[in-house]
């Protein structure tokens, strides 16, 4: 049985090999078959079918039947998929609970030591970076907010406001019961009106549509500004810039204060 390339990629989803993916597709084709018949059928080395069965056996995706030729019998494919869905929840709580549970440990310290000494050898000037593709913005953004002591502007465009009261609401909530000052600027549309929704009590939010930009100012002294309009970018190829500069942040608060009185309260 041949199945293409590029189905049997797809199968990786499932958290298969190449060679158990190719015997899964075969055992399904036949309902019930030996390891000699899956591995001639499936262009699978004898010598490895029966390690890559009994691995496909401890993932749930087959059962082996009882009785002399040793057969394989295909669990259905629904059913598997509950199964992964299962064991991906059951992996993610367990590295969930290890993880937390380093939070109050000697080797977070030790990081977080590391960390500090080397941050302070560092001149402010030096702390910049690229960021590229959207998630890696919002990851550096969402980092950005949780750090804020005083104060956060944003402005950004109307899809990006969606974007932000969805990914962010959680960090700025955070921040606002801490005392922090949040501020957004974004031109409306009628997608907006869920976002107003999820950001209130959180942050207050004015209506430009003569601002067309996008940045974010931490405190006067951090700032993450976009480099592209996101109207005209896939967000895989998304780009900004990270930099610590007192300098350059408070130029742009001021900006961002001037905008702020000539925009309309939402």
């Amino acid at each position: 049985m041949l199945v293409q390339k590029q189905f049997l990629s797809k199968l990786r989803d499932f958290g298969l090999n190449t060679y158990e993916s190719k015997l899964w597709t075969a055992l399904l084709s036949r309902g019930v078959s030996t390891a000699g018949e899956l591995s001639d059928i499936a262009n699978v080395p004898r010598s490895r079918s029966y390690d890559v069965l009994e691995s496909l056996e401890k993932k749930g995706f087959i059962v082996m039947k009882i009785g002399k030729p040793i057969k394989y019998i295909a669990v259905p494919p629904e059913e598997v998929l509950e199964r992964v869905k299962k064991n991906i929840q059951e992996d993610a709580n367990a590295q969930t609970k290890m993880l937390e549970g380093l939070k109050d440990t000697d080797i977070l310290k030790e990081l977080n030591l590391l960390h500090t000494q080397g941050v302070d050898l560092i001149e402010p000037s030096d702390l910049s970076g690229a960021l590229k593709g959207r998630s890696s913005l919002y990851n550096h953004l969402e980092t950005m907010i949780k750090n804020a002591k005083k104060s956060i502007i944003i402005t950004t465009t109307g899809p990006g406001f969606v974007r932000k009261s969805e990914s962010l609401r959680h960090a700025m909530k955070k921040a606002k019961d801490k005392g922090v000052s949040i501020r957004i600027i974004a031109p409306f549309s009628k997608d907006s009106e869920k976002a107003m929704k999820n950001l209130k009590g959180i942050a207050d939010v004015k209506n430009s549509d003569s601002l067309n930009s996008r940045f974010c100012v931490i405190d006067e002294t951090e700032v993450a500004f976009m480099l592209l309009d996101d109207a005209e970018v896939h967000p895989t190829y998304d780009a900004g810039v990270w930099v610590n500069t007192p300098f350059f942040a408070k130029t742009l608060h001021r900006f961002f204060d001037s905008e702020w009185a000539n925009s309309k309260q939402a």
